[in-house]
């Protein structure tokens, strides 16, 4: 096997702090991604290895100082989605997650997509009146959205937010549950509430809460109504029975968009019942003004185990 050695020159010592971690942290998480050897030396970083250990660790390295050029941070997370990037042939697209911002939360912090999957999904809700994200758990579907959202509302776009789903399964049986419908759906709408206030801070919510600007309720809440000049938002809705889904996607009027989020292969409806979100994905793919965006388990934003999670169980699914 060919060897090789490439030097990294990084400018100043705040920058090579930040790229290195603690205790040169993210030396030895990229070393332990590529296979190369990675030393420091001054300001220099010392790569060893095969040809293509060493190539893909320079390349990321070389992508880290750009996000830190950036303000962005730098983790374990990053580090591993810009190592399958760069063995893809695709970190150089990494830049365009650096062009936009979703919304600004309370605290004044921009929501950027962190990966091109998010980029992907957030660039189809800005073109197309209705949107579905399909994919894994911690791909930020639901938290894009919502910020997405909030987005339109800030700029008028929209009148009204109105977020629903599926409500502990599709037939919605909350009955055994105690207390009044609206301490039984919380739980289940909780993500939407939690994402919400962070967006618009607590006082800002419970506001526009009360004068019904903002509308968070269980799908089945959802029949007979037409909804004009509002951002409507589909949690869940892998959950959703074929009817169900035909149900919400002709409650759409006038000035208003739709996005429709969920993972197929967290599907709790009962043998038999087909989801919704699957059949409306298959059947509606390709009209125009409609667009279907599948993420991966490179969108992960989690912790990293989370991708390798699901990685495992997508393998164990290919075997049966």
């Amino acid at each position: 096997m060919k060897l090789a050695k490439r030097k990294l020159h990084v400018d100043g010592a705040e920058e090579l702090s930040l790229l290195l971690g603690n205790f040169d942290g993210n030396l030895d998480i990229l070393s332990g991604q590529t296979g190369a050897e990675l030393f420091v030396d001054g300001e220099d970083i010392l790569i060893g290895g095969d040809d293509e250990s060493v190539e893909t660790a320079y390349t990321v390295l070389d992508k880290l100082i750009d996000a830190i050029a950036r303000g962005e941070e730098i983790d374990k997370a990053k580090i591993v989605y810009y190592v399958s990037l760069a063995k893809d042939g695709d970190v150089e697209e990494v830049d365009k997650l650096a062009k936009g911002v979703v919304t600004i939360t309370a605290k004044g912090k921009p929501v950027k997509c962190k990966t091109l999957g998010q980029k992907r999904y957030v660039d189809e809700i800005a073109k197309n009146p209705i949107v579905f994200g399909i994919g894994p758990a911690g791909t930020g579907k639901t938290y894009l959205a919502v910020a997405a959202a909030v987005g339109a509302y800030k700029n008028k776009s929209v009148e009204k937010i109105i977020l629903t789903r599926p409500a502990v399964e599709a037939g919605e049986r909350l009955g055994y549950l105690p207390g009044d419908l609206q301490s039984k759906v919380d739980p289940y709408l909780r993500p939407l509430y939690d994402a919400l206030q962070e967006m618009f801070g607590l006082d800002n919510y419970q506001r526009l809460m009360e004068k019904g600007a903002i509308e968070i309720a269980p799908l089945a809440y959802m029949r007979g109504r037409t909804l004009n000049n509002a951002f409507i938002i589909l949690d869940e809705a892998q959950n959703a029975t074929k009817e169900q889904m035909k149900m919400v996607l002709t409650r759409m009027g006038e000035g208003s968009k739709m996005i429709i989020t969920g993972d197929v292969t967290q599907i709790d409806l009962p043998a038999g019942k087909t989801s919704g979100l699957i059949h409306a994905a298959s059947i509606l793919k390709g009209v125009e003004g409609i667009s279907v965006v599948n993420f991966s388990h490179k969108d992960v934003v989690r912790h990293p185990l989370v991708m390798e999670i699901i990685k495992a169980y997508a393998k164990d699914e290919h075997r049966k």
